[in-house]
């Protein structure tokens, strides 16, 4: 069976079923620094060790159950990065390069006041009820670390058993379910509770290492045997719309302000480069290449879908609000529903599907505070009741579609009860059907033509999340600054071979989406500081690369959070 048969085998009926496709977005933006190789931020390994691996598990304890999963490919790269860096450490010693990790291992932890502080804080960053509370050694030491950051000059009293506790606690938390559950190594760390030595903490090491070394492989065995649809977006997950053209903001916002510049210089050929290199990457980790595509945060316009069509994708996926202002400005009549494959007038070939955000945000939002098989019921009672009004289910398609990663952490056990009833209901019940978007394509699913495609997202149906707010636009400015010396040294002939590539890759991971995500004073603070330091930082090495020197305004932050948004600003209801 080729990699990309996408559905597993069945057995023949007569009903009619109506098809739902889950389809999971896993992505994190680029955290190491590509010039020291040091990772500014844990959150990759983390959501690796937890997610990825528990969705990987899920599937493969449900054969009959199929989805399909988006990969951006720079969190690809980083997996694989980290996989090695582990092993490297417990093989050869090498240096671990991510501060957290390296504090896990190390065999003597810091002893100024601020690495503490800074550790201590670090291992405070998880959900309070559902990862801390839970644990109550783990719920101890997270009391006491909340007095000694209030109380910094307490800090003298503490003793490196405190903070190696924590650590081990924190990462202990922050692994997958499944392996809580089934590793009898990781069980006898969590009866053992406390006074944990440096071999019990390397031994916690190598059981991340070996998680980490079979995230990738796991799903390509899964996709291999036809029990997922792997698909990708962009490399380094940049909003191509905005990249081929900053106005196309202005179709869902016709009256958004907008960065000074009134266009990303090239940005039709940085789109190119990020989709081939992410066809690249892809196919070195899988073997093959994808036949779709989750554009970064669902943005479409008609000349973006039209470069995934030329790139040789089959489908692509969006939100509803794009196609509500589609149909709007087309004004469709009532056969333009979202439950149904679209070719976009002008955009080539490819087909769109668009997300159920009603039945998505159920799972993304609202799920999290009820019993697993009370939500599940529910979902399957509002997919029942759509199979119902279809004349035709064999040939609707409904679209759920979220992250991968973030939703799980509000749910209890990480979603353990919620995802086992999901795929068991979903895969058992006779009028529905979980299907792939490739294989709903090659079944001739009702696919109907969108005359004209309103640009945007699935946050809104716009790009206001990325652009049209001053401190949005502002980024913009700085990285187009950035994109303009870029194009005027390369021209020149001042970089080759290793050196260009590296200005490649530093300046994609700077067009990334989620810098500009957490720009804005309605963000939590410390998320909006992380981001923003980290594309300044990202910005400074892309100056250095180039052999320039940094605009002196890289030096100071231009944007700072002071709100607190659902979920932490992971996620945004109401349009993953």
């Amino acid at each position: 069976m080729s990699a990309n048969t996408t559905t597993p085998a069945s057995t023949p009926s007569t009903v009619a079923k109506l098809k739902v496709v889950l389809c999971w977005h896993m992505h994190q933006p680029q955290y190491q620094d590509l010039i020291s190789g040091e990772y500014l931020l844990p959150w990759t390994y983390l959501h690796a060790v937890k997610d990825y691996v528990d969705m990987a598990a899920h599937l493969e304890a449900a054969p009959q159950a199929c989805a399909v999963v988006n990969f951006a490919p720079v969190l690809l790269e980083q997996i694989d990065d980290y996989a090695q860096q582990i092993r490297g450490f417990m093989t050869n010693g090498e240096a671990l390069r991510d501060p957290l990790l390296a504090a896990l291992a190390g065999p003597v932890l810091p002893t100024a006041i601020e690495s503490n502080i800074s550790l201590i804080g670090a291992c405070l960053r998880a959900n309070r009820d559902r990862l801390i509370n839970r644990f109550p050694h783990y719920r101890r030491l997270a009391d006491m670390a909340g007095l000694f950051t209030q109380h910094p000059e307490t800090l003298s009293y503490l003793n490196e058993q405190f903070v190696v506790d924590l650590l081990m606690w924190y990462h202990l938390a922050w692994l997958a379910e499944t392996v809580r559950r089934n590793d009898p190594q990781v069980r006898a760390l969590i009866e053992k509770g406390t006074g944990y030595t440096v071999h019990e903490r390397r031994q916690l090491l190598q059981i991340m290492g070996d998680l980490m070394s079979t995230v990738i492989p796991r799903y390509r065995a899964l996709a291999e045997r036809g029990q997922i649809e792997l698909a990708l977006s962009p490399y380094a997950h940049p909003i191509v719309p905005l990249l081929l053209d900053l106005r196309s903001a202005l179709e869902a916002m016709p009256v958004a302000p907008l960065p000074v510049a009134e266009r990303y210089p090239g940005g039709e050929e940085r789109t190119r480069w990020h989709i081939h290199e992410g066809l690249r990457v892809f196919e070195k980790y899988f073997g093959f290449r994808p036949a779709g595509c989750w554009p970064s945060e669902g943005s479409v316009s008609v000349a973006a879908l039209r470069l995934f069509s030329e790139a040789g994708f089959r489908w692509a996926a969006s939100g509803a609000n794009v196609l509500n202002n589609s149909v709007n400005k087309s004004g469709g009549g009532p056969a333009l529903h979202p439950h149904q494959a679209f070719r976009v007038k002008g955009a080539g070939q490819i087909a769109s599907f668009f997300r159920d955000d009603g039945l998505s945000d159920l799972i993304g939002f609202t799920y999290s505070n009820w019993h697993a098989d009370d939500a599940v019921a529910n979902l399957v009672h509002h997919l029942v009741n759509i199979a119902q009004a279809q004349t035709d289910p064999a040939k609707t398609v409904v679209s759920i579609i979220l992250d991968g990663e973030n939703a799980w952490e509000y749910f209890p056990e990480n979603g353990y009860y919620f995802l086992s009833a999901l795929y068991q209901k979903l895969s058992e019940h006779p009028q529905l059907e979980l299907t792939t978007y490739t294989r709903c394509l090659d079944q001739k699913v009702n696919t109907v033509e969108l005359p004209a495609l309103v640009a945007g997202s699935w946050v809104y149906g716009t790009f206001s999340t990325w652009i049209g707010d001053p401190e949005k636009n502002r980024g913009w400015d700085m990285l187009i600054d950035a994109k303009r010396v870029f194009d005027r040294v390369t021209a020149a002939g001042r970089l080759s071979g290793e050196k260009l590539t590296l200005a490649q890759r530093q300046l994609a991971v700077c067009e990334g989406s989620d810098w500009f995500w957490w720009f804005g004073g309605y963000n939590p603070e410390a998320a909006v500081s992380d981001f923003e330091r980290l594309f300044r930082r990202h910005l400074t090495n892309l100056y250095q690369v180039l052999g320039e020197e940094p605009p002196e305004y890289l030096a100071h932050s231009f944007t700072h959070g002071s709100g607190a948004p659902s979920m932490g600003g992971v996620m945004r209801p109401g349009a993953a």
